[in-house]
């Protein structure tokens, strides 16, 4: 029986694994904690597609119009037309599985609308879309398991993939328990690791995903694209922990934006964008709220309370917890933070990298988003790439001689039993406390090369000390081997963002603020020896 290794147990993750399982194929799915906390429960908003009984006038073609535009043309025509037309296909599995989606009125799927889509076209669950996904993906999962054709490996985190002359056949897994490092061998491995939430420290996501497995297997000579597109949720409330997302769901149930001038409300993206101005695509109205340099709000009280406690609870109950706001009678102070990455791995068409067996899939693969992501994409993504890159493996027979990795796994485990106590006086926490200052004040909302040739001279200096510094030993050893990988990431997405010298969707210049079209190509990195590589694919290396 073939072996597959899905590292991530996220949607994605377990999208893949039951997809590849119900193939026949046997699945180790690893990952340092459980499902139910991975980051994907805390997609509130919901799922985007187009359903055969639509009556608004909407259509597939049309989802994949307003793809295209909200990607600011780098979503790829082939990989977003893919996505749009078995939308569908995958909310009716959702449903098989036990996903339970609310109902309108009539008994009818209810939509609600999205920033940057022409018609309402997000499937929800209440306030706990990716919460009522997961769910249904766990029971999937243990029925598989249950058959023995999917595994499961907690409380591992990776740490290099074996790859040998361009192909991968398996990786290295730090294992909690042990505390040592273990080869898990496979006749193809897929990274369903999340976004880069820890490079920025405090964001809408979880800090479990941290981006070490892209900057890691860049290292190892896998390209990556699209790093500079960051998406900036607009509305967010600052708690002491975390920025708190305040869902689009707000704004597409008629929330307004506003901040205060001589004591009057100014309803800017109105006043500039017209009626649907509050539901302008997320890098637009994270732009002007930025712009503004005031106090932003977002009033949902004139919904009144019924409606509020109808579709949008969680939003009540988050305001009134963590910072005691009644919504029903007073206004959310909001600001952006940083909230997704369209950038990850650069994928083929079958979610593949240029390392042959080695795929991506979510958050963590650059693909279908462009240059900006649109509200509801991103989940119907997550299930679409895991599917995709599970039959592309199924449909493979190749039988391939496994080299023999010993030196590689000795070497590593002595540089991880290496890295004890120093003479630093910093530990790795406090220097990821100082990365996080980096990229926060210096690849922001709007950006220019004074700022990111100080964000690239600081990581230079990080990257520097880094195998100078304090380890303790008291933390799990993967916090610390961890830092290396990151720091390399941080330094990939500060070159790329220097490197497009123009303006285009999340990305901002100022000092570019123009959107040239002979740049309207996929941003690639490469690591050789050290170096940080660059260039706009217009041969269509990765086309999508």
């Amino acid at each position: 029986m073939r072996e597959v290794l899905v590292i991530g147990s996220g949607i994605s993750g377990m999208a893949a694994a039951v997809r590849c399982a119900s193939m026949g194929l046997h699945v180790t799915l690893a990952a340092p904690f459980p499902s139910e906390r991975s980051q994907s429960v805390m997609a509130a908003g919901g799922i985007n597609a187009v359903l055969s009984e639509n009556d608004e006038g909407d259509s597939v073609a049309s989802h994949i119009e307003d793809t295209l535009k909200g990607g600011a043309g780098l979503g790829g025509q082939r990989a977003v037309s893919g996505l749009c037309e078995h939308a569908e296909e995958i909310l009716h599995y959702l449903e098989s599985i036990g996903t339970v989606f609310s109902v309108d009125e009539n008994g009818r799927p209810a939509r609600r609308a999205f920033g940057g889509q022409s018609h309402k076209r997000t499937y929800y669950c209440g306030a706990s879309t990716g919460k009522q996904i997961v769910s249904a993906l766990i029971m999937e999962t243990r029925r598989y398991e249950a058959a023995g054709l999917i595994q499961r490996r907690l409380w591992s985190c990776f740490h290099s993939a074996l790859i040998e002359d361009g192909v991968c056949y398996g990786a290295l897994l730090y294992d909690e328990a042990t505390r040592n490092l273990q080869p898990v061998y496979a006749d193809a491995v897929v990274m369903a690791t999340g976004g880069q939430n820890a490079l920025f420290g405090k964001t809408t996501g979880s800090t479990q995903c941290d981006g070490y497995t892209q900057g890691r297997l860049f290292q190892q000579g896998v390209d990556l694209k699209n790093l500079e597109f960051i998406q900036y949720h607009p509305t967010t409330l600052e708690t002491s922990q975390k920025r708190m997302l305040i869902s689009e769901a707000a704004r597409g149930e008629g929330g307004r934006l506003f901040y205060l001038e001589n004591g009057q409300r100014v309803y800017f993206m109105e006043d500039r964008y017209g009626e649907r101005g509050n539901l302008m695509t997320r890098d637009v109205v994270s732009r002007e709220i930025f712009l503004t340099n005031k106090e932003v709000f977002l009033d949902v009280s004139f919904l009144g309370e019924r409606l509020i406690d109808q579709r949008l609870p969680e939003i009540r109950d988050l305001c009134r917890k963590y910072r005691g706001i009644d919504v029903t009678k007073e206004p959310i102070p909001v600001a952006p933070s940083v909230h997704f990455f369209m950038g990850g791995f650069a994928v083929n068409l079958r979610h593949e990298t240029n390392v042959r067996g080695l795929f991506a899939i979510g958050e963590c693969a650059s693909m279908y988003h462009g240059a900006n992501r649109l509200g509801g994409n991103s989940l119907l993504a997550a299930l679409y790439g895991g599917r995709i890159a599970a039959e592309e493996i199924a449909g493979r027979e190749e039988a391939r001689k496994r080299p023999d990795f010993t030196s590689f796994i000795d070497e590593q485990q002595h540089l991880l039993e290496k890295r004890q106590n120093t003479e630093s006086k910093f530990p790795v926490a406090y220097v990821r406390d100082l990365l996080a200052e980096t990229m926060q004040k210096d690849l922001g909302i709007v950006r220019e090369e004074a700022s990111l040739d100080s964000g690239i001279k600081d990581v230079d200096y990080y990257l520097e000390i880094a195998d100078r510094l304090q380890y303790d030993n008291s933390v799990m050893p993967y916090f610390n081997y961890s830092l290396n990988g990151i720091l390399t990431l941080a330094r990939a997405v500060l070159t790329c963002a220097k490197a497009r010298t123009e303006s285009r969707g999340a990305h901002y210049r100022s000092d570019f603020p123009k959107t040239e079209a002979d740049k309207c190509h996929a941003t690639v990195i490469s690591y050789e020896e050290g170096a940080y590589r660059t260039w706009l694919d217009k041969e269509g290396t990765y086309e999508s």
